[in-house]
């Protein structure tokens, strides 16, 4: 969007009783924020009758984010609103030890909040503080970024287009011999990111919190219930609401989920759902299976697809090092980010997210299983070094939860995950790149073995694998028809 001169516009922050300000600043193609803020928040008492112990909860003001034309600001620095929620446990006398348990949600109820730089930055981020004064670094699947530079840089959860519940304690424990109180403080910031944000201007952000000592009935329910009408993610989140996973094979991966990712995400699994979508054609080209796609699930309600078939044979890395940092990049990035991207049209390259791909590898384990190897890649265990780009490889464990769940027990890689790819419908039936390096050698990268039977080993980076390019699409996106059948895929509205 282009800036006029002499435009004016400001963002209008409120926290119910609380307002605060923000001033979008135009000075030629550039936007700015600035706020203030304040108050005090709501109570909610949720005592438990059964004894004298008394667990009571209180709230901050909910938050709401309107984007008005209005005046000039310029030189602002980030400014954040921020909110809490408060549970406070009473034992019954001080020789009792009281432990009860809770669960606090951020719910977002509206957000039409767009990004407005070519990578993608976060404009929207979130942080919180545990009671003990930490700051937390994972929350599901949400995404932790850093965006502006200088004075300006803030690093947070990235919720520029988020909607729905986010989970912010869950099953928390507090424990009193007398009176206790347990506090969370949330802070949403809007980045000035010293570019055009005009975009965003009319746009509005909405969201509460929600402390109480049950967990939500239904999570994957409210997820539908709360995210944005009509798109891809809601579709699927519905799809999983109305139908048995042992039909479709959409599972929910809460914490209820034996063996599960734990994430809050769907994903699909089994010999063959119906998850094929049209990327890169229209009408009768989508029968052509070059076009066709699958979903592997929803995440931070971001569709992730992998290409059907495989895009050729290429080599991890010829020169046979799996280095991947700041200045070095291998083969497979140039392979996934150039040559294949550059195929696809540029309504089709729109459609694309920018994603953040953990690409710090992890070592060679012949007994992980899927959810174990989901932690070192992508979870908690994690090496933290990450690479924004658009394209990547499926994760490791990805491939692991494609399988009936029944396998998510089963260590993936050689001798026990020999035939790993027995009902897996990922499973391409050849050798196939993986994106995770092996850390422990900087010679290997871990891939789908056909030799094995689907089973995960390692291999040497000049050898050439097969390859399907996996990404996740813009959280706008909407199906226009379709079935997901490979005779009637998803069709993308464009």
């Amino acid at each position: 969007m282009e800036s006029k001169n002499n435009e004016k516009k400001v963002l209008a922050l409120s926290f119910f009783g609380v307002i605060t300000l923000i001033a979008v600043v135009v000075g030629a193609t550039y936007a700015y924020f600035t706020a203030q803020g304040g108050g005090t928040g709501n109570i909610n008492v949720n005592a438990n009758t059964a004894t004298t112990d008394n667990l009571s909860f209180q709230t901050g003001s909910a938050i709401s984010l309107t984007a008005n034309q209005e005046d000039f600001y310029q030189g602002a620095d980030n400014k954040s609103g921020s909110t809490f929620a408060r549970a406070t446990l009473t034992a019954n006398n001080a020789t009792n030890n009281a432990t009860r348990n809770y669960y606090v949600y951020l719910d977002i109820t509206s957000n039409d909040f767009e990004y407005t730089t070519v990578d993608n930055q976060a404009e929207l981020l979130l942080k919180v503080t545990a009671p003990d004064g930490s700051e937390v670094t994972t929350l599901g699947s949400l995404e932790r970024k850093t965006s502006g530079s200088g004075a300006n840089q803030v690093t947070g959860f990235d919720i520029t287009t988020q909607t729905g519940l986010i989970t912010i304690a869950d099953n928390y424990e507090i424990t009193s011999t007398g009176t206790v109180t347990q506090e969370w403080q949330i802070e949403v910031i809007f980045a000035n990111l010293d570019s055009d944000q005009n975009a965003n201007t009319g746009k509005t952000f909405s969201a509460n919190l929600i402390i109480q000592e049950e967990p939500m009935e239904d999570e994957g329910l409210a997820y539908h219930e709360t995210c944005t009408p009509g798109t891809m993610a809601c579709d699927i989140a519905r799809t999983y609401n109305e139908t048995n996973p042992e039909i479709n094979g959409l599972y929910y991966h809460d914490a209820d989920l034996a063996n599960g990712a734990q994430d809050n995400s769907y994903r699909y699994s089994g010999a063959n759902p119906n998850n094929y979508v049209c990327f890169g054609a229209t009408g009768a080209d989508c029968q052509n299976e070059n076009n066709q796609y699958r979903i592997i699930g929803v995440f931070n309600n971001q569709v992730k697809l992998i290409k059907a078939t495989s895009y050729g044979d290429y080599a991890w890395a010829s020169s046979g090092v799996n280095t991947w940092d700041e200045t070095t990049k291998p083969d497979i990035y140039t392979t996934l980010n150039e040559t294949y991207y550059n195929t696809l049209g540029s309504e089709w390259q729109n459609l694309i997210a920018e994603s953040t791909w953990q690409v710090g590898g992890m070592d060679y384990s012949n007994t992980n299983t899927a959810k174990q190897y989901y932690d070192v890649e992508v979870g908690t265990g994690q090496s933290g070094y990450e690479e924004t780009m658009k394209i990547g490889l499926m994760y490791v464990s990805d491939y692991g939860f494609g399988a009936n769940p029944e396998k998510w027990t089963t260590a993936l890689v050689y001798p026990d995950g020999e035939n790993y790819g027995t009902d897996n419908w990922l499973y391409l039936g050849a050798y196939e790149w993986l994106i995770s390096r092996d850390a422990g050698s900087s010679g290997y990268a871990f891939y789908v073995s056909s030799f094995h039977g689907g089973g995960v080993t390692g291999g040497s980076l000049n050898n050439t694998n097969a390859v399907r390019p996996s990404f996740s699409l813009a959280s706008t996106v909407e199906i226009s028809s379709g079935t997901g059948t490979s005779t009637d895929p998803f069709v993308l509205s464009l």
